[in-house]
């Protein structure tokens, strides 16, 4: 893995909202080494759902396929705010845990992949954020993560 982290320069992340429309994919681009520390893959999805519109709900991860959830633990507005950021949706303006937008369960959202997120709340994008490894947690969903952002 080194010699593949060495031999890419950087790494582009695609990040879409997908909750009414397809938007337009928001693109970062992150050091390998600091992409790869996080856990998250170089290329993943974020959207919220079951919100009153595009900028609120709860946070779902596309991995490999699969749409996942974010626990609450240590879930708090710094969280909130790096992912209103980088949803584009403006400024956080709460953090709701105990799947406050309900829980996400089934074929289209059965895992959670996100615990113990700890943001400082500067970040640009979960990948920046410290967590578990990706899909360890214990956690269910009724701890499912959410947030409001102005946007």
């Amino acid at each position: 893995m080194q010699s593949h982290t060495r031999a890419v320069q950087k790494i582009e992340y695609d990040f879409h909202a997908h909750l009414f429309s397809k938007d337009a994919p928001v693109s970062s681009s992150i050091s390998p080494a600091r992409a790869f520390r996080s856990g998250l893959p170089g290329n993943y999805s974020i959207r919220l759902v079951d919100g009153t519109n595009n900028c609120s709900g709860r946070i779902e991860i596309f991995i490999d396929g699969v749409w996942g959830t974010v626990c609450d633990d240590d879930w708090d507005i710094n969280d909130a705010s790096v992912v209103c950021r980088q949803l584009r949706c403006g400024k956080a303006v709460t953090a709701h845990g105990s799947a406050h937008f309900g829980q996400g369960s089934g074929e289209i959202c059965g895992s959670i992949w996100l615990d113990d997120v700890k943001c400082l709340g500067s970040e640009e994008s979960l990948t920046q954020c410290s967590h578990r490894e990706v899909g360890t947690h214990d956690c269910n969903h009724g701890k499912d993560a959410g947030v409001v952002c102005s946007g």
